[in-house]
């Protein structure tokens, strides 16, 4: 396949690239630099804290837990370059183990430590790591050495000392984190990231949301997974600020959590968004926070604006992938935010391009026109995707240097980035693609649905026909009647009024739940089974 470019667009149409960030940065030579710099210039700063523990570490505690994990690697024959698995449940334990063996060399191997044992077992026999690192015991299946974070022996220096402190670190050779992506829509595949390419991401999100030392995170979303790796933890360190770190999002209490802790911003997922919709009356929101930042999954407009009115709070949606280290866009905290809009490229080139006929050829949409999303720059796996036509996706993989992401969206004439969903995800109906997102954000609208998803169904005359299922806030009734049917018909009379019937959905089904991965994605793939439960429902043809 060809590529048709057509050079810089004066409108920021077609293609977008990042600006030149060339300029020398005395912490551009990696992890152990970076941490060295902010011991340096702050170490008795508390960098990590536990949202519901006693549990800090420090600049300084960092810089001496990244010398004694160094030293423990080395006396238990993990040299540079080998893989190192992490299961561990603790954020700031996980964190601060994920940070000393980038940072000496190694290769970080998250793994969800909430999963079975038996699918832990199957993530290492896939990543393959030297050793496991762990808060729980590996079993009798663990097929590499496991060892307890709670082991004395694991906690002991093994020169002597009691900690690592005042020590230094013999220096890395290369290291970063080998990944899952998260399997939403397929099945995950590996992705392989430097530290330079976190590093890069970590600051260009630092940057754009104008972190600094007198910022406070709050991250609940899981550590095994590239956004708060990135974006929480490596973001935060780059800017010299604070995280709080929590086990998940716990709903009860959470405004006072943030009180307490004098959080200035907040790294979350739609599905988080939605609950805080709508403080309740002995609730009080903080002043001080600057932002709430959505990723992961599309955030509906009207979810955005409920929030927004509702607490007051600035919210920054933004688009990114396990294969770019995360962020590739982001509405900009101070400039023109755009509902329904993932927002600006950041560092990053972004273009969406477009098929034409069988010759293979493809040339850069205009603004507005949809076609297929692809990303370029220093934080992409360059082994990211697959050959073209092959595996879930059909067409993800590398054209010329650029990764097709397998989203489908459009740059409007001001270069924001839209999504309409993911290629998977596109309905055929007779001939007529139906993007879900289209469906879902027009069931969103109604104010008591708290999460919808659209799905395709085999139709027999049409091929494929789109299904939606949604969830709403509160008791619903015995199924078939009362609110739950109320609000179902509501749902089908905005559908009647707000699309044309070839993009309605043919069934609307409300469910008590939809199933979600670790990361708030809804799990389409799992939507729609012979055993999903229904509460109520209608046929909308």
């Amino acid at each position: 396949m060809t590529t048709t470019q057509f050079g810089a667009h004066p409108t920021g149409t077609g293609a977008v690239d990042p600006p030149d960030h060339t300029e020398h940065d005395p912490r551009g030579d990696g992890l152990l630099a970076l941490i060295a710099g902010r011991r340096a210039g702050a170490g008795r700063r508390r960098f990590l804290s536990s949202a519901r523990g006693r549990t800090a570490l420090s600049f300084d505690d960092l810089w001496g837990e990244v010398g004694r994990w160094g030293r423990w690697l080395d006396h238990h024959g993990a040299v540079p370059g080998d893989r190192i698995g992490i299961v561990i449940a603790d954020p700031v334990e996980f964190a601060t183990v994920y940070l000393c063996i980038v940072a000496n060399g190694r290769w970080a191997v998250p793994v969800d430590p909430t999963a079975p044992a038996d699918s832990v077992h199957a993530s290492l026999a896939r990543t393959k790591p030297v050793l496991v690192i762990s808060d729980r015991n590996g079993g009798r299946t663990a097929s590499v050495p496991w060892h307890r974070l709670d082991d004395p022996v694991t906690r002991r220096d093994p020169a002597g000392r009691p900690d690592g402190t005042g020590t230094s670190p013999g220096p890395p050779a290369g290291g970063g984190v080998l990944l899952s992506t998260s399997g939403s829509t397929g099945h995950p595949k590996l992705v392989v990231l430097h530290q330079h390419q976190l590093l890069h991401t970590a600051r260009a999100v630092a940057r754009h949301h104008r972190l600094g030392p007198d910022d406070i995170g709050f991250n609940p979303l899981p550590l095994f997974h590239v956004n708060a790796q990135v974006v929480g933890v490596l973001a935060s360190l780059w800017a010299g600020a604070g995280l709080v770190l929590d086990d998940r999002f716990h709903r009860t209490g959470f405004w006072e959590l943030m009180d307490r802790h004098q959080v200035t911003w907040i790294n979350a997922v739609p599905a988080i968004i939605s609950h805080l919709t709508g403080p309740g009356p002995t609730e009080r929101v903080p002043g001080r926070i600057r932002f709430i930042r959505s990723a992961s999954a599309p955030l509906p407009v009207a979810t955005l604006e409920r929030f927004e009115a509702s607490t007051g709070i600035t919210v920054l949606e933004t688009y990114g992938m396990t294969e770019s280290a995360s962020q590739i866009t982001a509405n900009p905290l101070d400039g023109r935010r755009k509902p329904g809009s993932v927002g600006l490229p950041v560092d990053i080139s972004v273009r969406v391009v477009v098929e034409h006929g069988d010759d293979g050829t493809d040339t850069l949409a205009a603004a507005g026109e949809t076609g297929h999303v692809e990303i370029r720059g220093p934080s992409v796996d360059p082994r990211a995707g697959v050959p073209i036509g092959e595996g879930p996706g059909g067409n993800a993989g590398r054209i010329g240097g650029w990764l097709r992401t397998g989203d489908i969206g459009c740059l409007d004439e001001d270069g924001y980035l839209y999504l309409q969903g993911r290629r998977d995800d596109v309905i055929n109906r007779g001939g007529e693609k139906v993007f879900p997102r289209e469906i879902e954000d027009v069931i969103l609208q109604d104010p008591r649905v708290v999460d919808a998803v659209v799905v395709g169904a085999a139709d027999q005359a049409l091929g494929q026909v789109p299904v939606a299922y949604f969830t709403v806030a509160g008791p619903v009734g015995r199924p078939g009647t009362g609110r739950g049917l109320g609000i179902a018909v509501d749902v089908r009379e905005r559908l009647g009024r707000t699309l044309p019937r070839s993009r309605r959905p043919v069934a609307l089904h409300l469910v008590p739940g939809l199933p979600v991965t670790a990361t708030g994605k809804v799990s389409r793939r799992l939507v729609g089974g012979d055993g999903t439960d229904t509460i109520v429902t209608l046929d909308v043809r």
